[in-house]
């Protein structure tokens, strides 16, 4: 059984069209290309073809994934969300107890994650971490770098 996987509405239509995408622009486009390549001549020694279908067979792939992603995802309305402890679609505030630094970051799904606009995974050690903590508690979690220590300062919408 495939993994539920909770993203937010924008997250969702995100991947809809990744996928209308990937089915209805890219797959014509390799399509147009292996015929191009097959109509060059000796299969098997035409390494454009190769390359074509290899590039359908990942395509393919990627089709498949996020068809199962879409299928085995849950939208969560950001209204839902309880803010009294650290769910996914939370937004927090934190205070890096070792640095001194206050960072500010939204909790999804894999494939929502984007730290450059403060979006981190719900996977990742940090948003792994936070999960179920409420305001005024304090985190240890170890990351790559070594060990940090976090406090919740606050969980918002």
């Amino acid at each position: 059984m495939s993994e539920i996987t909770y993203l937010s509405q924008e997250g969702f239509e995100k991947l809809k069209e990744e996928l209308r995408h990937c089915r209805y622009v890219e797959r014509p486009e390799i399509s147009r290309q292996i015929a191009e390549a097959r109509d060059k001549g000796d299969l098997s020694e035409n390494a454009e073809y190769d390359a074509a279908k290899d590039a359908q067979g990942m395509l393919e792939l990627k089709i498949s994934k996020l068809t199962e992603l879409l299928s085995n995802s849950r939208i969560m309305d950001d209204d839902s969300v309880d803010d009294s402890k650290v769910f996914i679609l939370s937004s927090v505030e934190i205070l890096n107890l070792d640095s001194g630094k206050i960072h500010n970051y939204k909790i999804v799904s894999e494939t929502e994650a984007d730290p450059k606009t403060g979006k981190i995974s719900v996977k990742s050690p940090i948003g792994n971490a936070l999960i179920g903590k409420s305001a005024g508690d304090i985190v240890e979690i170890k990351v790559p770098a070594g060990i940090i220590n976090l406090k919740v300062n606050k969980i918002y919408r």
